[in-house]
């Protein structure tokens, strides 16, 4: 059974290509252009991976990512982003005792593919 893996972010070419890589790899993917949106999907059938953007109108990825853990324990997390300021943010979530981990945009198809699969090993 493939893996289920949820990709948000507010740029749909973003979201959309890596969703596409991903299928292509052999998971289940699924691209969502909000938090809002992906979040009520998460809830009714919780995904393995979460893999989403941390600069998004409205709900930022990293608050997306405390609700995720809060709510859906066994689904995994990976934030990605392009801005410096995204570190403010995960450094907020630290100080509340959620840590998560930043991947840096762009980030290459085959690095993604071997991030995944690292996060699948440690599960």
């Amino acid at each position: 059974m493939a893996k289920r893996i949820f990709v948000v972010d507010d740029e749909r070419c973003i979201a959309d290509t890596l969703a596409a890589i991903l299928c292509r790899a052999g998971y289940e993917a699924s691209a969502f252009y909000n938090a809002k949106t992906a979040l009520q999907e998460v809830y009714s059938c919780t995904p393995e991976l979460v893999i989403t953007d941390v600069d998004m109108p409205g709900m930022n990825g990293v608050e997306m990512a405390v609700c995720i853990r809060d709510h859906c324990q066994g689904c995994k997390v990976l934030l990605f982003s392009g801005r410096a300021s995204s570190r403010d943010l995960l450094e907020a979530a630290g100080t509340q005792g959620y840590e998560f981990e930043l991947l840096s945009k762009p980030i290459h198809p085959r690095d993604l593919l071997a991030r995944i699969e690292d996060v699948e090993e440690a599960s």
